[in-house]
């Protein structure tokens, strides 16, 4: 049986549409707004949403997602908090976990999959899961019929593509730059490429992430032949620095909004 995420890039396919994934970060400025903050991207176009569990020590994240992971841990935000919350939404768009390895193996690879499952999510991204060890968790989110996303770096050979890529479920994430995430004001000349490059590799979805800031590179993403934006710091930046919660839950929904309507209809293309 297809699983949620194929099923929604199923649909947005058929209709000629790109995907908008945006990112949160779990616990910033607290639990509650980010619940909140899932409802109202939920509302406001997002197709797939994904979530960040802090992590003290995220090795791929840039200042911005650093700094509100550090904030949320101050406060004492919980991997089990985010899940029992999780557990009382009911969104339209498939949720995606990012959580670095070490949560998960401190829980136990089969019962975090069971955990993940139960608080509604669809998929998982680790990025500091390397190929070689991604077996066991592989094994167990299918068990639990979720998705293990797979991220391909901008260095990696193709046939290391092509090995990520057949491990990979749901969609592939293809990193568009080497380093963090954060926002930039170009995007690097390579994506094209790579994405051509990707795609020749794996009929999965291509996701493409980290440096995406703008209504302007989403859809020039898109426009490459990329099946998805995901937008992070962007989404962070603006719940985190606006003056009260609720301008930031406006102020994220506004720029969900700005950002899929900037999305290409390739129908009409």
């Amino acid at each position: 049986m297809p699983s949620r995420i194929t099923n929604r890039f199923q649909d947005l396919h058929q209709r000629g549409k790109k995907a908008l994934i945006p990112y949160l970060t779990a616990g910033d400025p607290d639990l509650s707004t980010t619940f909140e903050a899932l409802r109202v991207l939920d509302q406001s176009g997002a197709d797939l949403i994904e979530l960040g569990v802090p992590y003290s020590d995220p090795l791929a994240d840039g200042p911005v997602i650093q700094a509100a992971a550090t904030r949320a841990l101050k406060r004492g935000v919980t991997l089990q908090a985010i899940l029992q919350g999780l557990s009382q939404l009911s969104l339209q768009a498939p949720l995606i976990l990012f959580t670095y390895y070490n949560p998960i193996y401190q829980v136990g690879i089969p019962k975090f999959m069971q955990q993940l499952r139960q608080a509604g999510c669809a998929g998982l991204v680790v990025p500091d899961l390397p190929l070689e060890e991604a077996e066991p968790l592989r094994q167990a989110a299918q068990a639990e019929h979720l998705d293990l996303i797979l991220l391909v770096a901008p260095t990696s050979p193709v046939e290391r593509m092509q090995q990520i890529a057949r491990h990979s479920s749901g969609f592939v994430y293809l990193v568009s730059t080497t380093g963090v995430t954060g926002q930039r004001s170009t995007l690097a000349e390579r994506i094209p490429t790579l994405i051509q490059q990707l795609r020749q590799q794996t009929p999965l979805p291509i996701g493409v992430g980290f440096g995406i800031s703008s209504p302007e590179q989403a859809r020039q993403i898109a426009l490459w032949g990329a099946d998805a934006a995901i937008v992070g710091s962007a989404f962070v930046q603006r719940l985190a620095q606006a003056a009260t919660p609720a301008q930031g839950l406006e102020q994220i929904g506004e720029f969900c909004r700005e950002l899929k309507a900037a999305l290409p209809d390739t129908a009409r293309l």
